[in-house]
């Protein structure tokens, strides 16, 4: 996959990982009280996790062939961190 193919995938994983946060918080109400706490706590997690891994799409972007691969499996890695946090949430339904 060049530079190009990548930067793409990334920007639509970005995209994902919104609707998904928002699919979450959009449930929040369904919540039961004992668990809402957690789960909103969790939500915040997330964003915040999201507003990192912008940043690291941003490094990405301007990165230089030198830095490429580093940042790529930077970006990779974050990205992945997604899945658990969202199973995470999903669990306290």
């Amino acid at each position: 996959m060049n530079k190009e193919e990548f930067k793409a995938k990334a920007n639509q994983k970005i995209d994902e990982i919104s609707a998904k946060i928002n699919e979450f918080e959009a449930k929040k109400e369904f919540i039961k009280d004992d668990v809402k706490q957690k789960y909103e706590e969790t939500i915040k997690d997330l964003e915040a996790s999201k507003v990192e891994l912008q940043a690291k799409y941003d490094e990405l972007v301007a990165a230089s062939d030198e830095k490429w691969d580093e940042i790529k499996a930077a970006f990779s890695s974050a990205a992945d961190s997604f899945k658990e946090g969202f199973s995470k949430i999903s669990s306290l339904f």
